[in-house]
């Protein structure tokens, strides 16, 4: 079942420069951690990616992620988020990197996008949250 992010939890989010770390298990069962630009529109965690990356296979054939998010100017203040990949879609993709690289790089465009890339923007329910008023 969803849960929703407290007011410090959300603000941890969407407006510190936070980086999030998310782990998927490979098909051998080894974890795979990939460091993310992370937004939240009041339901799901929100991080876009390329589809030729590894991310959406893994995620495809299991949606459980665990993601860290830590503060960057106080790494001891942090939240875990468990949950599910619920969707990953290329609809809104583009609009949403340019968003973010607004919010992490102050650029009007993401500039690393490359001709034929396909982004992929995924939402992730939020399960369980742990750290910062949990």
């Amino acid at each position: 079942m969803a849960v929703k992010l407290n007011d410090k939890q959300r603000k941890l989010v969407v407006e510190g420069k936070n980086f999030a770390t998310i782990a998927s298990l490979m098909k051998d069962g080894t974890p795979h951690v990939t460091p993310v630009w992370m937004d939240y529109d009041g339901e799901h965690l929100i991080f876009t990616t390329e589809q030729k990356r590894l991310n959406p296979k893994i995620m495809k054939r299991n949606p459980n992620v665990s993601m860290s998010i830590l503060n960057h100017e106080n790494p001891y203040e942090y939240i875990e988020v468990r949950g599910k990949v619920v969707e990953v879609t290329p609809e809104g993709a583009f609009e949403h990197i340019d968003k973010m690289a607004k919010k992490y790089m102050n650029a009007d465009k993401y500039p690393m996008n490359k001709p034929g890339d396909v982004r992929l923007l995924v939402r992730i329910a939020p399960e369980k949250v742990l750290g910062l008023s949990d």
